[in-house]
């Protein structure tokens, strides 16, 4: 595909109008544009036409029967910025004047930005698009397990993100202090397992806290493009109180369990809570479950267990597991937190889980 950047200006309007008077009085605009016109057939549902321009631009205007007025403004880049904003104020300007204070609301979006070298939308865990102020694709490559990227944000710094979820960014240590328990614990002399990370953030802070041992078990690893997160602990597989297990942790978590092998706390950064609670997740509902099982049959008497949930707003799906919490094989009681996560931009829940 050929790269070329669209911009989208929308203007919303809400009120009562003459939609055919409307019309004729803003195609003086367009023709000083030169932009050809043509009317489509809405089938009843008000006005709905195209513009088209030598440059390549490309409008559409929509007038609703019950009074919403829309227009789209495509442009390729390069295009004269200053006369896409005189096209767009011009249009403004022209209905103000033609609706006369019937107005209710007037919006301008900021332009949005497709096919660039560097993508710079991702939505949200409850499905709101954001824009990132990316600037660079530092790392992109599928493993055998997922897609990996790593991006680099003016804002939040190196953002990795799997699977097209932003998964962390450099900027997220309120995320890998909420999982480790939000500083309340005392890990010195304690040992601890944990689920995925490859990141390096949590194994990165434990270590200070001068646990006994710390077990790792992971797929993926971020040695290279994410050090401010986590230091030079992924440069070697062993440490002074570490060990990085590079393997799937199922199998691992049964062995333990098999071999009565018993920590203080287990860290599971593996996944989020699915978003949705339809049957088409269940797979991921009982890798949940199973997770949680094998984890608290490793979890010494008063030990915890700490995971992430998911966004606040998803209500549904944050019930949905702690009901799961109430099935288990071992009986468990539970608190949560919630902490803003910079790069997510929304509100995250975490977990802290033990034996009752």
């Amino acid at each position: 595909f050929k790269n070329e950047n669209n911009l989208f200006a929308v203007m919303l309007f809400e009120t009562e109008t003459d939609v055919s008077a409307t019309v004729r009085g803003l195609q003086s605009i367009f023709q000083e544009q030169e932009m050809t016109e043509n009317v489509h057939d809405s089938e009843g549902h008000g006005y709905l036409a195209t513009f088209v321009g030598k440059n390549g631009r490309f409008a559409i205007l929509r007038m609703h029967s019950h009074g919403l007025v829309t227009f789209d403004l495509q442009c390729l880049e390069g295009d004269d910025v200053v006369q896409v904003d005189n096209l767009l104020n011009a249009l403004e300007k022209k209905l103000k004047a033609l609706l006369d204070g019937n107005i209710q609301r007037i919006k301008r979006l900021p332009a949005l930005i497709r096919g660039s070298d560097v993508d710079r939308y991702w939505p949200t865990a409850d499905g709101r698009l954001m824009e990132y102020d990316i600037d660079e694709v530092v790392y992109e490559k599928d493993s055998a397990y997922q897609n990996i990227k790593i991006l680099h944000s003016r804002q939040f710094g190196n953002m990795l993100i799997l699977n097209g979820d932003v998964n962390l960014a450099e900027s997220d240590l309120p995320y890998t202090q909420a999982i480790m328990g939000s500083g309340k614990e005392h890990y010195a002399g304690k040992e601890v397992l944990i689920l995925g990370g490859g990141d390096g953030g949590i194994l990165h802070e434990a270590v200070k806290l001068k646990p006994k041992m710390i077990t790792m078990l992971v797929i993926d690893g971020c040695r290279k493009h994410m050090r401010k997160t986590c230091g030079n602990v992924l440069d070697n597989l062993k440490g002074d109180c570490y060990e990085i297990l590079v393997q799937d942790c199922v199998p691992v978590l049964k062995k333990f369990a098999e071999q009565g092998r018993m920590f203080d706390y287990v860290i599971n950064d593996l996944t989020a809570v699915p978003i949705s609670t339809a049957p088409e997740e269940d797979s991921t509902w009982e890798f949940l479950r199973l997770i949680l099982d094998l984890s608290i049959r490793v979890l010494r008497p008063g030990g915890k267990y700490f995971t992430q949930g998911n966004c606040v707003n998803l209500t549904d799906a944050l019930s949905e597991y702690e009901k799961l919490l109430c099935r288990l094989s071992c009986k468990v009681d539970f608190s949560k937190e919630v902490v803003c996560v910079p790069s997510y931009m929304e509100l995250w829940v975490f977990y802290t889980i033990w034996k009752k």
